[in-house]
């Protein structure tokens, strides 16, 4: 659940064209196989007076919950993070990460479950959650496979994605006309399978996150209702 709630993301121009980043707000129904109770995630994006970002995500379910904090810029089309939060609480497997970042002295500090952090920042490193609105980016750009580093507890991570086409998405909020995304991983270190879908004509919003867990237990969240730089999503 930890994972594909991480994952549980808010992830429009023409194709190829510069992207401009848009505040947004998504609410999303959350069903987990082993919780027979139906839960419910949000995210949003907006930005500081001071010209910097914040993405939030929670989620909440009958015996967990967890909340997910970004602080970045966004320079020239590049994602820039400056501190990331999260914290998870039920289930019996709290946590807690705080990872901070200092460009100038180029490091990362910080703790994972009590456990110190310290690392080498280097150009292009995201955190568990820009890495998300890169994605969101590229895909909206028409770019098929996609790589980016992410900084993951104590160490930093590949993350690599495949987008496998269009495909109509019933939500709440209408039928809304979705590109299909997979997260690549090797069969054979990892038998985990994440599928996302983005709104074509909402800025590549995401409205639906399927996830399937390596024990084989599933996980997703679909759209309920939203709204990108004040409109509010409507499929047909």
């Amino acid at each position: 659940m930890r994972r594909a709630l991480m994952l549980a993301m808010a992830l429009c121009a023409l194709p190829g064209a510069a992207q401009a980043l848009e505040p947004f707000t998504a609410e999303y129904t959350a069903d987990w196989q082993q919780v027979p109770v139906s839960g419910t995630a949000s995210r949003k994006l907006e930005k500081n007076p001071d010209g910097s970002w914040n993405l939030t995500f929670q989620a909440s379910m009958l015996v967990a919950g967890l909340t997910e904090q970004s602080h970045f810029r966004y320079d020239n089309q590049r994602f820039v993070p400056l501190s990331y939060r999260f914290e998870r609480n039920g289930l019996g497997k709290s946590k807690k990460v705080v990872h901070d970042f200092d460009w100038k002295g180029k490091l990362v500090t910080g703790i994972d479950r009590d456990k110190p952090v310290k690392l080498v920042l280097k150009s292009g490193m995201l955190d568990k959650s820009t890495y998300q609105l890169a994605l969101q980016e590229d895909v909206a750009a028409g770019k098929n496979n996609l790589t980016y580093q992410v900084l993951s507890g104590d160490e930093v991570d590949t993350y690599d994605f495949r987008v496998l086409g269009p495909e109509q998405v019933q939500t709440e909020a209408g039928q809304i006309e979705a590109i299909k995304v997979e997260r690549v991983r090797d069969p054979t270190k990892s038998q985990r399978q994440t599928v996302m879908w983005f709104a074509k004509d909402w800025d590549y919003l995401l409205v639906r996150l399927h996830q399937v867990e390596k024990d084989g237990k599933e996980y997703q969240i679909m759209l309920k209702q939203g709204a990108v730089n004040g409109r509010a999503v409507q499929g047909k």
